[in-house]
């Protein structure tokens, strides 16, 4: 799994003019990309990592702080760009696979006792943020 994670001092996702998630102040955008030997394990594991990631303001995790989440899947961040002038995106788990693992780290987020907004898988959507830094990191599992 990856994950491309920001710092965030509110973000929102939106589908079709609706909003379907949003954190206000200080929290993580999170999106969260799978390839095909990801597992349910591999989720948990995110999951912890997200929730104890000393990246916030003063070098404080969510957990320290109590701090949103805003999750978002994002098959593109297994796309390679290294050939041609076209993407493939033959490394990303197709969406019946994919799917399952996302929703698993939003719920093993929630059972550590994060707050917890998603986008909506599948569709179309447009994410607006405040990255606070800007603070950006990528984390592989």
């Amino acid at each position: 799994m990856r994950a491309v994670v920001q710092r965030v001092d509110g973000a929102k996702v939106v589908v079709a003019g609706e909003t379907v998630g949003e954190i206000v102040g200080e929290g993580l955008c999170v999106l969260v990309g799978v390839t095909h030997d990801d597992t349910p394990d591999k989720a948990a594991q995110l999951a912890r990592k997200l929730w104890s990631v000393r990246i916030l303001e003063g070098e404080k995790s969510c957990s320290d702080v109590n701090a949103p989440l805003l999750v978002i899947s994002q098959f593109t961040l297994y796309g390679d760009a290294r050939k041609g002038r076209r993407p493939t995106w033959n490394a990303a788990a197709p969406g019946e696979v994919a799917e399952p693992l996302v929703d698993e780290v939003v719920a093993r987020l929630r059972e550590l006792g994060a707050t917890v907004e998603t986008g909506r898988f599948g569709a179309e959507m447009r994410v607006s943020l405040t990255n606070h830094g800007p603070f950006t990191v990528l984390i592989d599992i």
